[in-house]
C-alpha cells in the first residue's frame, strides 16, 4: 500500500496530487516515455485538453498493458507550453488520477519537437506484487 507524505511543515499542495507517494518494498514499477497529443490517425487536435486527453489514454493503455491502473501511478510530469494551460491541462489530470493522488510536476516549456504539440504527460506508476 502507497502511502501519502504531506508533512505539515511543507506547504499544502497546490492542486490534486500529494508531496510524496512512499512505494513498499517489492513493488514492480513502471516508467512511461513522455506521451503527445497525437492519436493513431495522426491528428493532433488544436487545444491542450483534447491533446492532454489523448496523452493520459496513451498512458491508460500503457498502464493496462502493464497490469496496473492510475491507482497505481505514483509521478506524473506535464509539461505545457503555455502558461495559460495549466488549467484545462490539470482539469483533464484530476479526471484520470485516483487516489491517493500521486506527486505531480508540471513545468511550462519552449516547445516540443514539432510546434503543433502543446503538452506532454509521463508517469511512473508502482504495484506492489
Amino acid at each position: 500500500m502507497k502511502s501519502a507524505l504531506n508533512p505539515p511543515s511543507v506547504r499544502k499542495p497546490f492542486g490534486n496530487y500529494n508531496h510524496g507517494l512512499l512505494v513498499p518494498p517489492g513493488a514492480s514499477l513502471l516508467v512511461t516515455s513522455g506521451q503527445l497529443g497525437i492519436g493513431v490517425d495522426d491528428v493532433i487536435p488544436d487545444d491542450v485538453t483534447a491533446q492532454a486527453e489523448i496523452c493520459f489514454k496513451a498512458i491508460d493503455a500503457i498502464l493496462r498493458e502493464a497490469g496496473m491502473t492510475f491507482a497505481d501511478v505514483v509521478r506524473i510530469s506535464g509539461f505545457v507550453t503555455r502558461r495559460e494551460d495549466f488549467p484545462a491541462y490539470m482539469a483533464v489530470r484530476d479526471r484520470f488520477t485516483l487516489d491517493p493522488k500521486p506527486v505531480s510536476t508540471l513545468i511550462v516549456v519552449g516547445g516540443f519537437t514539432r510546434p503543433e504539440f502543446l503538452v506532454e504527460v509521463e508517469v511512473t506508476a508502482a504495484r506492489v506484487i
